[in-house]
């Protein structure tokens, strides 16, 4: 098992995909410019844009956090067998995800709790499994924590318009409900302490309830930023958002906002799709940040 240790914490990566999405930059980054993914070719290629094909790459991943003597999942990819009509590139999966869980020495009934950044598609399918025709909870005996805000706001009863459009069909009846019906789902707002190295804390603006995990152990800091960043275009130029934000003004003030803290306290960034290396220290640049050391993992393939 390759993993890192922040303090008292170690930090294991877990992979479900990684690949193109069938989305070019301007499809995926619609407020970028090609001028900005030229200038970053070299921090770019291969490992998050195929030039050739002109595709984003991108990573499904889980975080594996040891802390006081718990084990944490930071957000559960896609899933698998999951009817995705409006996203078919995630669709029907059949992955070796627990495979690779089980590589990283965690079984399912292992996971104390799971952390989901936010309530998007490629975020909580692994919450569940299919056990015959019914979707239960994957991990038995771990308390789901889950933002509020994005459970009213991704629950269809409440009628939300979303930029996501139907994008995220099935996900709140197959990856949000069974959990919460099974009673392992702990429903947060504002910030959660889960305990002296790891708090939670929102970060809206992607999503209503998108949140950031702070790790600080002894001399240590990272963020683990969910969707605040889908490539390191987003670092190099942080107004830049993905077509996916809910709420574009804000989501660049919060990753404005967490790229600052990150570089005033050498936290290394954690996001939830990077390939390559999958985290870094970064430095302000003006206005601007970029990367100043990769995290200690291998390049992902």
């Amino acid at each position: 098992m390759e993993q890192i240790t922040l303090g008292d914490v170690t930090v294991a990566r877990v992979k479900e995909y990684y690949g193109p999405v069938g989305m070019t930059p301007a499809e995926f980054f619609p407020d970028t410019s090609d001028e900005a993914w030229q200038q970053a070719h070299p921090v770019l290629v291969p490992d998050f844009w195929d030039p050739a094909t002109n595709e984003c790459n991108t990573a499904l991943q889980s975080w594996v956090l040891r802390s006081e003597g718990r084990t944490i999942l930071v957000d559960t990819g896609v899933g698998n067998h999951k009817d995705r009509p409006y996203a078919p590139v995630w669709s029907r999966l059949d992955t070796d995800y627990l495979e690779n869980l089980a590589a990283a020495g965690v079984r399912p009934e292992d996971v104390d709790i799971v952390v989901n950044t936010h309530l998007h598609i490629d975020h909580v399918g692994w919450n569940t499994y299919l056990d015959g025709r019914t979707w239960v909870p994957t991990f038995p005996n771990a308390t789901y924590l889950m933002p509020r805000r994005d459970y009213d706001f991704w629950n269809p009863a409440n009628g939300h318009e979303t930029v996501f459009g139907r994008g995220n069909q099935n996900v709140f009846e197959d990856s949000v409900v069974p959990v919460h019906q099974a009673g392992l789902a702990e429903l947060w707002d504002g910030s959660y302490q889960i305990d002296k190295n790891l708090r939670l804390e929102s970060a809206p603006g992607h999503t209503p309830g998108s949140s950031v995990l702070t790790l600080e152990s002894g001399g240590d800091r990272a963020l683990f930023v969910g969707d605040l960043l889908h490539t390191v275009v987003q670092i190099m130029e942080p107004d830049t958002n993905s077509c996916f934000c809910e709420d574009p003004a804000q989501a660049r003030a919060t990753r404005h906002k967490l790229l600052g803290r990150a570089a005033e306290t050498n936290a290394l960034v954690f996001p939830a799709h990077l390939g390559g290396q999958g985290a870094a220290e970064v430095d302000k640049d003006g206005s601007k940040f970029a990367i100043r050391e990769w995290a200690g993992f291998s390049r992902i393939a």
